[in-house]
């Protein structure tokens, strides 16, 4: 699952790579996290439209968003058949921008197991485009939420070794055929694959990414750039476990 990502370029440079006709401005994000309001780019008029949503998709059919599990992650092999998501995958497709996302990887067992942070960017640091769905969820007071998730397939070459699923990124080309609304499912299954190996590069990071109220660029930080910390005097039995992204499990991973 990926469950936080990036976007630290310009506002204007967001603009002008997906081609939307707002003008947002907003400040960089290192650290986005579930149930935030996120960027995401949509049809509307033949054109293209920028709205914030809540990262964390809620069917419309669903009367009480707390008894529902925060869907953070759709996975494209069965989203068709799944009717939390089949409608959305038919009516209501998008683009989530970003410019980098991270991924753990669990190493060792027991008490010895340790959850290693890595950062996923184009060698570029270029945005790109993760495919996702989106519906708006009207509550019993009547208010409306606008919610999104990105959609995940298997890993590539490159991530596999970290992690078993993969966010799927668009290729730019493929942009307008998935936001069209005339595409059926079937048309678009075929953009909903791993990107290529070569798209992305893995930096391992620091652990600082794991707590949401680190947003700054030293977050980023190569794990070979940071100071190396002095060995804990403490009983090992005293030290905090390192929090840590739980498995991708399926459909409705919680983050």
């Amino acid at each position: 699952m990926c469950g936080r990502y990036a976007i630290t370029l310009p506002p204007e440079a967001m603009r002008e790579t997906f081609g939307y006709r707002e003008q947002p401005n907003f400040p960089p994000r290192y650290n986005i996290a579930p149930t935030q309001p996120i960027p995401v780019v949509l049809p509307h008029d033949g054109a293209r439209r920028f709205l914030l949503m809540r990262w964390g998709f809620i069917p419309g059919w669903v009367r009480d968003a707390k008894d529902f599990p925060l869907v953070i992650n759709v996975r494209s092999e069965s989203a068709a058949e799944k009717p939390s998501f089949r409608n959305a995958l038919t009516r209501r497709r998008c683009l989530l921008p970003a410019d980098a996302f991270y991924e753990w990887r669990r190493s060792g067992s027991g008490r010895q197991a340790q959850n290693e942070a890595f950062l996923f960017r184009r060698p570029d640091r270029g945005f790109f485009a993760f495919a996702a769905l989106w519906e708006t969820w009207n509550s019993p007071d009547g208010s409306e939420i606008d919610t999104v998730a990105m959609m995940t397939g298997p890993a590539n070459g490159l991530m596999a070794p970290i992690h078993h699923r993969s966010p799927i990124i668009l290729d730019p080309d493929d942009h307008d055929a998935w936001l069209d609304p005339q595409s059926t499912p079937q048309q678009t299954a075929r953009l909903l694959k791993p990107p290529p190996d070569d798209l992305l590069e893995a930096v391992a990071i620091g652990s600082a990414v794991n707590k949401v109220a680190n947003d700054a660029p030293e977050v980023q930080l190569p794990l070979a750039d940071l100071p190396r910390s002095e060995p804990s005097e403490e009983p090992k039995r005293h030290a905090r476990k390192a929090a840590r992204p739980p498995a991708d499990d399926g459909q409705g991973s919680l983050f």
